[in-house]
Parts: structure tokens; C-alpha cells; sequence
């Protein structure tokens, strides 16, 4: 018997349960969704165009021509104080893309810190989930066309200035996600093969058990760390190019730093179990030939 083995079934099935957390993180209203991979934060959007004291003589006529459109509850809520400018606009505060799904909601009580509400009493409330879907790629733009379409209101992305930069930015996450999701489904495979065959290789002794522990253990770890690397590369750069470009019409972004906590500690478990079987079949060589000298 062969008792360390255990040591890598623990941490296999720790980092299996993190990449299934990881895959459907998100996927339901009231689970996981401060995982998020990247939100985006809607609830100031717009305030370019409606700063009737900075904007410029297009921006004025664009404004005149929103303002023609907007209803008498927006135009006092506009006049009294400003709380969000997305619901005014009848968009979501905020966008989360997951790996399956993206969903969208409202902050509250509001969407900015003030005098009477610091920044940790500020919730998510999320209103809407899309449909759970395989190899999900988000598109802000559409989900904010359409939402910008329901109000009757007249008013595109264009007219708000959404800066086609954003669009580039936010590609480069569709794509990847994709390929995340792939190689993410691949990691849990392997991983689960990986922790089985440990679990066996807990009645055995010999080097060719731990040999092909090594090489389940490096293929999972080679699937989950390219998963990884590729989401924290995908978050990092979009919410960079979605900050440079989209603060101009109050667009922000922030890249899921709790999802990339969880991403990459199933990754420094599936290492940690390639480490100990290389221990294991170094410390099995070095039993054989201790053996070997023995006998003679």
C-alpha cells in the first residue's frame, strides 16, 4: 500500500470541485455571482450626454434630441438627482460575464457611495440571467442595443458615444471564452482520471503506477493552467481597454478577481500532485536499487 497516494486524491478532488465551480459559476441568479470573469459597470453610462454644461454643440443636439424622447418620470429623476443614469436609460447597472451565462442587475441602494452609504453597503441585485449555454460568448453591446430598444425611447449606443475600442476589447474575451470553456471541461476530465488513478495507485508500490500518475497529473495541470492563464488574460486586457476607452461615456469594467483566486488554486493543486509523484517514483528508484544492493 502506498499512503501519500492520498494526499493527491485529497487535492485532485479539491481542484476537480474548483473547476466545476469555475465552469458553472454564475449560471443561476443566486449562485456564485461574485465570480464573475469580468463585469461591467453600466450605471453611469451616458452622463457625457446629458452634461448639457460640458458637452459640445453635437453633443447639445444629440442631448436636445434625447430629451425630446424621455419620458416625464426620467426627466424629473433627472432634475431632482442623479441616482443612475442606466435605469434612467432602461439599461442594467451591471453586465457579468461568466463562462456559461452573463447576467445583469441593479445596485443598491445606488449605484455610487455618498455621505449616508459607503461602498461595502452597496449589493448586486441581479434581475436577469441569459440562457445557460455551451461555449457562451458575451456581447455587451447587443444585450445594451436590445435592453436600449424595449424603452421606446429612441436612443442607440450611438447616441450615447460607445466608443467602437470597446468593441475590440470585449472580442478578444468572446473568443477566449470559448477556448476556456474547452480546455476548463478538459481539466475536469482529466483531473477526476488523475484522482482515480491515485486512488489505485494507493494498493500499489511500483514505478509504473506512479509514472502514469505523473502523466494523468501533468496533462490536468497542462489544461487547467492554460484555462487559467488564458481567463486572467482575457479579464486583465478587456477590463484595461473597456476602462481606457469607456470612461469617457461612464463605462467601467472589473475583471473577476475571486474567480481568478479560484482558477489558479485548482492550479497549484493539479502542481502540487505532479510534484508528489515525481517524489513517489524518485523515492520507488531509489527503494529498488536499495533493495537491489541488499540482495546482493
Amino acid at each position: 500500500m502506498r499512503p501519500t497516494a492520498l494526499i493527491p486524491v485529497i487535492f485532485g478532488l479539491a481542484a476537480f470541485v474548483l473547476t466545476m465551480l469555475c465552469i458553472f459559476a454564475g449560471s443561476k441568479k443566486d449562485f456564485m455571482q461574485e465570480y464573475a470573469i469580468v463585469t461591467l459597470n453600466t450605471s453611469r453610462i451616458g452622463t457625457n450626454v446629458f452634461n448639457t454644461t460640458s458637452s459640445t454643440d453635437s453633443d447639445s443636439n444629440i442631448f436636445e434630441s434625447i430629451w425630446d424622447n424621455v419620458t416625464n418620470s426620467i426627466e424629473s429623476s433627472l432634475n431632482d438627482k442623479i441616482n443612475s443614469f442606466a435605469q434612467d436609460l432602461g439599461l442594467h447597472d451591471f453586465y457579468s460575464a461568466h463562462l456559461l451565462d452573463y447576467c445583469s442587475g441593479y445596485y443598491t441602494p445606488t449605484d455610487l457611495p455618498n455621505a449616508t452609504v459607503s461602498k461595502s453597503d452597496i449589493d448586486q441585485n441581479i434581475t436577469y440571467c441569459s440562457n445557460r449555454t455551451s461555449f457562451f460568448r458575451f456581447n455587451p453591446t447587443t444585450a445594451l442595443e436590445q435592453e436600449l430598444n424595449k424603452t421606446g425611447l429612441n436612443i442607440t449606443l450611438e447616441d450615447l458615444h460607445w466608443p467602437e475600442a470597446v468593441n475590440d476589447g470585449v472580442h478578444a474575451l468572446r473568443v477566449a471564452q470559448k477556448a476556456a470553456f474547452l480546455l476548463y471541461c478538459i481539466a475536469a476530465g482529466l483531473l477526476l482520471l488523475a484522482t482515480f488513478a491515485s486512488l489505485v495507485s494507493f494498493f500499489f508500490n511500483g514505478r509504473l503506477s506512479a509514472f502514469v500518475d505523473i502523466s494523468l497529473w501533468f496533462l490536468a495541470f497542462l489544461a487547467i493552467a492554460l484555462a487559467s492563464a488564458i481567463t486572467t488574460a482575457v479579464a486583465i486586457k478587456a477590463s484595461s481597454v473597456i476602462n481606457k476607452h469607456g470612461k469617457d461615456i461612464g463605462v467601467q469594467a472589473q475583471r473577476g478577481n475571486k474567480f481568478m483566486a479560484l482558477t489558479w488554486v485548482a492550479t497549484a493543486l493539479a502542481f502540487l500532485n505532479v510534484f508528489v509523484w515525481v517524489f513517489e517514483c524518485l523515492r520507488g528508484r531509489r527503494r529498488e536499487k536499495y533493495v537491489g544492493h541488499v540482495e546482493k
